[in-house]
C-alpha cells in the first residue's frame, strides 16, 4: 500500500527545503499587482512580493486557491498514493478549505480527508510537517490525522506588527487608531486562538516587543518545534532567533517569511513566532 501523502496551501509559510524533504504539496495563492497576476513562491518570491508592495501605490488583491487548483494538485498526487490527508489555514477566514473540500469530492477511488488547522503560517506549517514526517514513517491516514488532532492543541503564534499602516489600508482597522498607534509608536502583538486572529497586548518600542515575543513563548512550558517568521525583516528574526538560542540549537529554529495573503496586511517588518509544546 502506497505512503499517505500531505497537501496544504501556501499560506502555511513551509520554508521550501523542508517541503521538498518531506514531499509536501503546496497549493499557491494568488496576489494581483493591477493587472498582473502571480502564484505565490512560484511566480512571486516573498522577497520580490515585498518589494513591489512598498513601491505599489495601491495594496495588491489576494485569493486563495481555485477548486479547479486544487483538484489538479490531488489528481497529480493520485498517480503515487490512495490515500492524501490535506491541512489547511483558518476555514472560516478564506474559502481555502472549502475549494479544497469542492476538489476533493471530485477525485474517485482515493481517500482524502481534510483538517481546519485554526491556524495560520508555520503555526500551520507546523501541523503539516509533524504529517509529513508521520506519513513517511509509513503511519496510517487515521494515525497521521491522530497526530495533527492532538497536535493542535500545543501549537500557537504570536506576531508583532511593526506598523498599522497596512492594516488600515487594506480595512482592517480604522484610521484613527492606526494614527494613534503609529503617532504612538505602539507595536501590537497578536495571536490566532481558536479559529480568530486576537489581540495580545501593545508594547511601546520595537525592541521590547521583539523581548515580549520571546518571553510570552519561553513561559508556554517545554517546546517540541521552534519557527521566527518575518515579513521583510530577516535582521529582526535572526535577533529573536539569537534570543531563543538557549532552548533550542540555532539550526533547530525553522526560519521563515510569511508571503503576500498575510504581508499585504501586515506590511514589512512584522516578526513572529510559532512554535508548538509538549510532546505527542
Amino acid at each position: 500500500m502506497s505512503k499517505v501523502k500531505i497537501l496544504t496551501d501556501s499560506l502555511a509559510d513551509i520554508p521550501a527545503p523542508l517541503l521538498k524533504e518531506l514531499e509536501i504539496t503546496t497549493v499557491p495563492c494568488i496576489v494581483r499587482f493591477g493587472t498582473e497576476e502571480y502564484r505565490d513562491r512560484i511566480d512571486l518570491s516573498p522577497t520580490e512580493f515585498y518589494r513591489k508592495l512598498v513601491a505599489s501605490p495601491a495594496l495588491p488583491v489576494t485569493a486563495f486557491p481555485s477548486s479547479a487548483m486544487f483538484e489538479d494538485a490531488y489528481r497529480r498526487m493520485a498517480e503515487t498514493t490512495d490515500r492524501i490527508l490535506a491541512i489547511h489555514t483558518i476555514a472560516s477566514l478564506t474559502g481555502i478549505y472549502n475549494a479544497s473540500r469542492i476538489a476533493a469530492e471530485n477525485i474517485p477511488n482515493i481517500r482524502i480527508e481534510l483538517i481546519d488547522s485554526e491556524q495560520v503560517s508555520m503555526s500551520l506549517g507546523w501541523l503539516v510537517i509533524l504529517a509529513a514526517r508521520a506519513a513517511q514513517e509509513g503511519m496510517s491516514l487515521a494515525q497521521v490525522r491522530a497526530i495533527v488532532e492532538n497536535a493542535k492543541t500545543r501549537v500557537h503564534i504570536i506576531a508583532m506588527l511593526d506598523t498599522l499602516d497596512y492594516a488600515q489600508r487594506g480595512g482592517r482597522l480604522g484610521k484613527g487608531a492606526a494614527l494613534v498607534g503609529s503617532l504612538l509608536n505602539v507595536k501590537p502583538l497578536v495571536s490566532a486562538v481558536h479559529s480568530e486572529i486576537v489581540p495580545v497586548e501593545n508594547v511601546r518600542t520595537q525592541k521590547r516587543a521583539l523581548e515580549r515575543l520571546v518571553e510570552i513563548v519561553l513561559a508556554s512550558g517545554p517546546i517540541q518545534e521552534l519557527a521566527v517568521i518575518h515579513a521583510a525583516a530577516p535582521e529582526r528574526a535572526q535577533a529573536v532567533q539569537k534570543m531563543l538560542a538557549d532552548t533550542l540549537p540555532l539550526n533547530q529554529i525553522v526560519m521563515s517569511e510569511t508571503g503576500p495573503v498575510l504581508g499585504t496586511h501586515t506590511g514589512p517588518g512584522a516578526v513572529g513566532i510559532a512554535w508548538l509544546t509538549g510532546r505527542y
